[in-house]
């Protein structure tokens, strides 16, 4: 399921017009993202946790010509899976 096929699926379920579930889809997604980029959770109980961890600066290689080279520390956005979804896909 695409982006597209979400927003119809969100509109058919909710009775909202297509453009009102677009707005929804969105606002949920910027919300998240926002909420994530000041460094706080987001927890959907019996849906899952979206968090950032940490990643430290290391050494790699260029797979192109083997130097090594220094791979910037970075924040990686997490999804960890609740017990609802869990049980829902098994």
């Amino acid at each position: 399921m695409n982006k597209n096929e979400l927003i119809g699926a969100v509109a058919d379920s909710s009775g909202l017009s297509r453009n009102d579930a677009t707005k929804a889809v969105e606002a949920v997604f910027d919300t998240i993202t926002h909420t994530l980029s000041k460094g706080d959770e987001v927890r959907l109980v019996g849906f899952g946790t979206f968090s950032t961890a940490k990643r430290k600066a290391s050494q790699g290689r260029n797979p192109r010509t083997g130097e090594p080279m220094t791979i910037k520390a970075s924040t990686q956005p997490k999804f960890k899976a609740g017990k609802g979804l869990k049980d829902a896909v098994n």
